[in-house]
């Protein structure tokens, strides 16, 4: 006659079954937790990289008209975005102060447009005339979304934006 299995033994396998699968479910979670992280800090990169581009994008038009910045017309852009000056497309072309607004109309649509509430300032931080002339320029997006909408550029993401600023002389 052959033996019979003692019953103490009997479902020691499922039990081994169940303890791997939850073993595996926390593997698999921390894997997903992973790629979480992995997404957010993949898209806070490409935010980063979207602002950099944009304040370049705002020193070489400031570079471009040279009249208008010896003038003083980009001195003071806040983050408004101004009605199209219209001159672009006209034969007659733009004046130094139209260039100026479709400048400021055209970055800060695109600061809104690529970013979180994005938005951007330039201001004038040290010399009063080119070649001294230095411009801060700031692009400012809610990279925590946390809806933060203040300017002030402190580390406290829950009232104000992250920004990337650039000072550079014409």
């Amino acid at each position: 006659m052959p033996k019979q299995p003692h019953s103490s033994s009997r479902g020691f396998t499922l039990l081994e079954v169940l303890i791997a699968i939850v073993v595996l479910s926390f593997g698999l979670l921390g894997l997903a937790g992973i790629q979480a992280v992995g997404i957010k800090n993949t898209y806070d990169a490409n935010a980063r990289t979207l602002a950099i581009q944009q304040a370049y994008d705002m020193a070489d038009r400031i570079r471009a008209n040279t009249i208008g910045a010896s003038a003083g017309a980009y001195d003071n852009i806040t983050t408004t975005i101004p009605g199209d000056p219209g001159c672009i497309t006209s034969t007659s072309g733009c004046s130094a102060t139209q260039l100026r607004d479709y400048d400021q109309r055209y970055w800060n649509t695109n600061n809104q447009n690529m970013l979180r509430l994005g938005r951007g300032t330039v201001a004038v931080v040290g010399g009063t005339a080119i070649p001294n002339k230095q411009y801060l320029i700031t692009v400012m997006w809610d990279e925590a979304r946390t809806g933060a909408t203040g300017t002030g550029c402190s580390t406290n993401l829950t009232t104000d934006l992250s920004c990337f600023q650039l000072t550079f002389r014409p």
